[in-house]
């Protein structure tokens, strides 16, 4: 259904999906006037619809130059689609045998706009642990999950997810781009990626690509926890763990292909 072929008073919604529709991954941030010039709304209008978006949280302002981005709501309401994706019903009983099994806490993410998103989570039996909330945002770059999804990826596909210079979040992130290649060849041969004190000083991850029944990579599932827990050697078996279960997995995936 288009604008013109809309019901009688919904016009204005339309207009208003139509902006926020406009902000992309290249272009996150946009002036009035550019909001206006892409949906060809007079800027009287955007404006006014632009107001009553950021009444509700759907965008913000840049408090410097005043353009627009995307609010906070708009991450909310994709949290909740992503929590009712039938991935997570599939994938999300294995998790709690993992972490029934291992003690630590294992993850579902998925990719989006150069991050990966935890979409289910369950605790481990650990008194320490490293958890987040669902709908928590990582840098692809820098974590297990991320570089177990990036490694099954053709070369093009990885470069349109990485965003150069890559940002360093402690001394042991891998910002270096050749180098991050080489260690995605490295998990692509043992079939699962660690990342340890990458992202924060401390904290320790291995993940496992997971696929779904067509072999597409569509996520990927993960332990988590303290480095001083979470040693090498401990990593190597976690990982074997997640690789077998991802496998395990993929034909029951059928979502997301």
């Amino acid at each position: 259904m288009t604008g013109r072929d809309a019901p009688e008073g919904t016009q204005a919604v339309i207009r208003a999906l139509g902006l926020l529709k406009t902000f992309t991954r290249i272009r996150p941030e946009l002036s009035l006037a550019e909001l206006s010039d892409a949906t060809g709304l007079a800027r009287t209008t955007a404006h006014r619809l632009l107001t009553a978006l950021e009444s509700e949280g759907l965008v913000a302002r840049n408090p410097v130059n005043r353009s627009f981005r995307l609010g906070p709501a708009v991450l909310a309401l994709g949290t909740l689609a992503l929590i009712s994706n039938d991935l997570r019903s599939v994938v999300e009983p294995e998790l709690r045998l993992l972490a029934q099994r291992t003690g630590e806490t294992a993850t579902l993410e998925v990719p989006l706009e150069g991050h990966m998103v935890i979409l289910a989570e369950v605790a481990g039996s650990h008194l320490v642990t490293v958890a987040a909330e669902i709908g928590t945002r990582w840098p692809i770059h820098a974590t297990s999950t991320g570089k177990a999804y990036l490694s099954a990826l053709a070369p093009n596909a990885r470069r349109e997810l990485l965003t150069l210079p890559l940002t360093q979040f402690t001394a042991a992130t891998v910002v270096d781009i050749d180098e991050l290649e080489s260690e995605l060849e490295q998990v692509r041969e043992l079939g699962y990626a660690t990342a340890s004190q990458e992202v924060e000083t401390g904290a320790s991850a291995v993940a496992a690509v997971l696929r779904n029944a067509i072999g597409k990579p569509v996520g990927a599932i993960s332990f988590s926890g303290p480095t001083s827990r979470l040693g090498s050697q401990r990593l190597r078996a976690l990982g074997r763990d997640l690789a077998a279960a991802a496998a395990g997995l993929a034909p029951r995936v059928h979502t997301m292909d």
